[in-house]
């Protein structure tokens, strides 16, 4: 753990960086929890998204950490059913977590009831608090093998997976959607419906469909409509760069909460500037300490939990992500892709040279599609 003293003092970043609060505004206040089936108690109502090769046990504890009290649910990385039914040890080590994570949504995906049925009994003896069905992913690898976003055109398969659930789990289940398949078969609505009348005790919705993957703009209109057309709980997601427009988004289309993925890739700390919008207050600004820190934090643990190339691979991509926006950026990026080793891109982080060697720090956009 690095130390503000390490730092010669706490130099903040500019605000007008992109990677952060820069100009928000305080917006009306939202409802601030809900309930997944009368039983599990999400306050506040801020998700962390789930992301394939990120949401681990270490980032998520992290985010937890740097966000003390302001996310209300994470949900670990999507999982294979079929590795997990057969008790594939590198999946069953994805899905690892820390007290502090919980409540914790395990999210599966595939095509096979009987094997979601098996793989999800498997997460709940585990410690699952909620098991998600993912309904929305857009790769092909998921897709292909009948999970995702394939599940929104075949409302069969769909029936039967969570039919299958109702029979084997005593915890609740949920469903994260997308806008639909293309242009010609926007069905969240139809989908969220049918997932609701099958037991289904949350729907997530990005608002983007399968054909659009991440381009593009999210339809938060036919995610309103999402939230109109059932009684569970409903969580939007897509484009939610900052605490603001995730409160804006919250207030304008009436859902229930709202899900934060790829904004947290650079900028973790958007949860408790969300928690300080909500209080009316100014968001607490992120020193430069505070930042390396917490990269020394990210890939201390992933050395610890995973195999030293995996580690290290994961490592240099978040990392490089996090410091998209201090000073010197672009000279300790290049310099952390090629360390060869966890050690060697700590002592990176303390190492003063990049920081001399760095011209001056104009406005640097956060790039969402990282």
């Amino acid at each position: 753990m690095r130390s503000a003293e390490a730092e010669g003092g706490p130099p903040t970043l500019d605000p007008a960086a992109g990677c952060g609060h820069e100009g928000l505004p305080v917006v009306s206040r939202p409802a601030d929890a809900f309930v997944i089936a009368g039983r599990v108690r999400i306050e506040p109502n801020v998700v962390l998204a789930p992301m394939s090769g990120i949401t681990d046990s270490a980032y998520r504890s992290l985010v937890k950490e740097l966000n003390p009290g302001a996310v209300g649910l994470v949900v670990t990385e999507l999982i294979s059913v079929e590795a997990l039914a057969r008790q594939d040890p590198r999946t069953r080590r994805m899905l690892r977590y820390s007290v502090q994570e919980r409540p914790l949504s395990i999210q599966l995906f595939g095509g096979d009831p009987e094997r979601m049925a098996e793989a999800a009994v498997i997460a709940e003896g585990l410690g699952a608090d909620v098991i998600d069905v993912n309904c929305g992913c857009p790769a092909p690898k998921v897709v292909k093998k009948g999970g995702g976003a394939e599940l929104m055109r075949r409302p069969d398969v769909l029936v039967a997976i969570l039919r299958a659930l109702r029979r084997a789990l005593s915890i609740p289940y949920t469903v994260k959607i997308r806008a639909g398949w293309d242009e010609g078969s926007r069905n969240a609505v139809e989908i969220a419906r049918l997932a609701e009348g099958e037991g289904a005790a949350m729907v997530a919705i990005h608002g983007r469909t399968r054909a659009q993957l991440y381009r593009g703009v999210p339809d938060w209109e036919l995610t309103a409509r999402v939230k109109q057309a059932v009684r569970v709980p409903v969580i939007g997601s897509g484009d939610l760069a900052n605490a603001s427009a995730a409160l804006e988004r919250m207030r304008a289309s009436g859902v229930d909460g709202v899900m934060i993925g790829r904004a947290t890739l650079g900028h973790p700390w958007v949860f408790r500037e969300i928690a300080a919008l909500r209080a009316g207050l100014a968001p607490p600004p992120v020193t430069l300490a505070e930042r390396l820190d917490a990269v020394d934090t990210l890939i201390t643990r992933l050395a610890a939990e995973l195999p030293p190339e995996s580690a290290l691979g994961r490592a240099r991509g978040l990392a490089c992500r996090m410091v998209r926006c201090v000073p010197g950026g672009a000279l300790l990026r290049a310099a952390l892709t090629q360390a060869p080793s966890i050690d060697a891109m700590r002592a990176l982080l303390v190492a003063p040279e990049w920081v001399r060697q760095a011209p001056e720090v104009g406005a640097v956009a956060l790039d969402l599609a990282c």
